[in-house]
C-alpha cells in the first residue's frame, strides 16, 4: 500500500492523498497553541482578568481529547465525514470566538461574552481539534506502511510547527489591524483555516482496497481489541502518555517566566519559537527513529531518561535561580526547555504507531481516540499544577529588564517556585519510566527478534 504512487497520477499519490492533507489539517488546528499570543488582548478587550479567559484554552484541550475519544469510531468509519466535521467545527469555533470578543468589547464584563468564548473556543473548536487530529493519522499509516512512524511524525510535526509559523503572523495582524484587531484577526483566520482544512478534506483518501480487511476487523469491538493483550498493557500506555503531557505542559506553561529568570527576557520570543521547532522536530525525529527499533516502546524510555537527566542537572545546579549571568547554567536551563519540548512532541507522534504495533491497524483510529483522553485530562492538570506550585512555594521577586528603546521594564518572577515545579516533574518522569518498563510489554515483533537473536547465538 505504501507504493500507491507507482500507479501514476495524483489520485494514487501517497503525498497528495495523505501527507499534504495531513499537514493542511494539522497546521491549521495546531494554532490552538498560539493562545498565549492573544490571551491578554482578549482579557483586556472584554474587561475580564487573564485568569478568567485562560479557561477557554483549557477547555479546548479537554474537548480535543474527549471528542477524539468519543468520535474515534466516526473517524474509523468515514474519514471524509470526520475531516469535514473538523473543518466546519474549527472554523465555526474560531469565527464564533471572534464574534463574542466583538460583543464583549461593546458590553464590558459581559458574562455572556465570556461564556460564548468558552463554548466557541473551548467546545466547538475542541470538537474540530479532536476529529482533525485523528482523521489523517490512520490514512498516513496505511499509505506509508513501511515507515509508519516517519509518516505520522510528519503530520503531527505540522501540529507542533503551527505555533512557530502562525505566532509571528498573528502578532503582525494584531499590530496592523488597529482598534478591534483581536476580533478581526479571529474572523479572518477562521476563513483562511476553513479553506486550508477543506482542501485537506477533499484530498484525504485511504489507499484502494483497504476497506476489505477493515470490514473483517470490525467484527471485534474496541474493548475486545484492547483486551486481546493484558489490560495493564493499555493502562500503562495511557498513563505514560498522560504523564508526559502533564510534565510537558507544566514546564511549557512557565517557560516564558523561566527564560526571564535567567536574564533572557529580551530573547523570550526567539526562544519560544526555537522551543516550538524542537517540539515539531521531536515529533518527526523521535517517530522516524522509532521506525528503526525492534520495540517502539524503547523511544519512550529514551524520552523519559533524557527528561530526567536534564531536569535533575538543573535541579542540582539551581539553574533557574542562579542562571542569570552564568553561561553554563543558562545553557543547561535552555537545554532542559528544548529537551522537554522535543520529548513532549515525540510522545504524541509515537502513540498511534505504538498502539498499532500492539493492537493492529483494524481499529487504530478508535483506540487512538480513546487514548487521546489522556491529553484531555493532562490539559486540565498540567498548567494548573505548575501554577499552584508557583503560587504556593517560594516568593515573588522583582527584576528589571532594559528594553530596546532604552526604557526599563519591571518583571515579577518566582525562581524558587519554578525550581519546585521541576521537583514535581522529575518525580512524575521517574514514575512514567517505571510504568514504561514494567507495565508496557514488548510487542510480538520485539519478542520474535529476541528469540531469533538467542537462536543465532546458540548456533554460533
Amino acid at each position: 500500500m505504501g507504493n500507491g504512487a507507482k500507479n501514476g497520477g495524483w489520485r494514487t499519490n501517497k503525498w497528495v492523498r495523505a501527507a499534504i492533507p495531513a499537514l493542511l489539517l494539522h497546521c491549521s488546528i495546531g494554532t490552538v497553541y498560539c493562545w498565549s499570543i492573544f490571551s491578554q488582548e482578549i482579557a483586556d478587550y472584554i474587561g475580564f482578568s487573564k485568569s478568567a479567559t485562560e479557561w477557554a484554552f483549557s477547555f479546548a484541550i479537554f474537548f480535543l481529547g474527549m471528542s477524539a475519544a468519543f468520535l474515534g469510531n466516526v473517524v474509523e468509519k468515514d474519514i471524509h465525514k470526520s475531516s469535514l466535521i473538523a473543518a466546519v467545527c474549527f472554523a465555526a469555533g474560531m469565527a464564533g470566538t471572534g464574534f463574542f470578543i466583538y460583543y464583549g468589547g461593546l458590553h464590558q464584563k459581559s458574562v455572556l461574552a465570556l461564556l460564548g468564548i468558552y463554548v466557541c473556543y473551548g467546545f466547538i473548536m475542541g470538537i474540530g481539534l479532536g476529529t482533525g487530529y485523528l482523521s489523517p493519522v490512520k490514512t498516513l499509516m496505511l499509505w506509508f506502511s513501511d515507515r509508519k512512524g516517519l509518516a505520522t511524525g510528519l503530520a503531527v510535526a505540522g501540529f507542533g510547527a503551527a505555533k512557530a509559523i502562525a505566532s509571528p503572523i498573528m502578532q503582525a495582524m494584531l499590530d496592523r489591524l488597529g482598534d478591534g484587531g483581536i476580533y478581526k484577526m479571529f474572523l479572518i483566520l477562521a476563513a483562511v483555516y476553513f479553506v486550508m482544512m477543506f482542501v485537506g478534506h477533499l484530498l484525504l483518501k485511504k489507499p484502494e482496497g483497504w476497506h476489505e480487511p477493515q470490514k473483517k476487523d470490525k467484527s471485534q469491538g474496541i474493548l475486545a481489541v484492547i483486551k486481546s493483550k493484558p489490560i495493564t498493557n493499555y493502562i500503562g500506555i495511557w498513563l505514560m502518555f498522560y504523564i508526559n503531557i502533564t510534565c510537558g505542559l507544566a514546564l511549557i506553561s512557565q517557560e516564558k517566566m523561566i527564560v526571564k529568570c535567567i536574564g533572557l527576557a529580551g530573547a523570550a520570543g526567539v526562544i519560544s519559537t526555537v522551543s516550538a521547532v524542537f517540539n515539531a522536530g521531536g515529533r518527526l525525529g523521535f517517530s522516524a527513529w522509532a521506525d528503526t527499533m525492534k520495540d517502539r516502546n524503547t523511544i519512550y524510555k529514551l524520552i523519559f531518561i533524557l527528561s530526567i537527566a536534564f531536569t535533575g542537572i538543573v535541579l542540582l545546579t539551581g539553574g533557574i535561580k542562579n542562571g542569570e549571568g552564568n553561561v553554563l547554567l543558562t545553557a543547561l536551563v535552555l537545554g532542559l526547555i528544548f529537551v522537554v519540548n522535543a520529548g513532549y512532541g515525540g510522545g504524541f507522534s509515537n502513540v498511534p504507531t505504538l498502539l498499532s504495533d500492539h493492537y493492529g491497524m483494524g481499529s487504530i483510529s478508535a483506540i487512538h481516540g480513546i487514548t487521546l483522553s489522556a491529553w484531555a485530562f493532562a490539559g486540565l492538570t498540567g498548567n494548573q499544577m505548575a501554577t499552584w506550585i508557583v503560587n504556593t512555594f517560594g516568593k515573588a521577586e522583582t527584576i528589571e529588564h532594559k528594553l530596546a528603546d532604552g526604557t526599563v521594564e519591571t518583571i515579577v518572577v518566582n525562581p524558587t517556585g519554578y525550581q519546585y515545579v521541576l521537583y514535581a516533574t522529575i518525580a512524575l518522569y521517574v514514575l512514567a519510566l517505571i510504568i514504561c518498563m514494567v507495565m508496557v510489554r514488548p510487542t510480538e515483533k520485539a519478542l520474535e527478534a529476541k528469540k531469533q537473536k538467542r537462536e543465532g547465538k546458540a548456533n554460533e
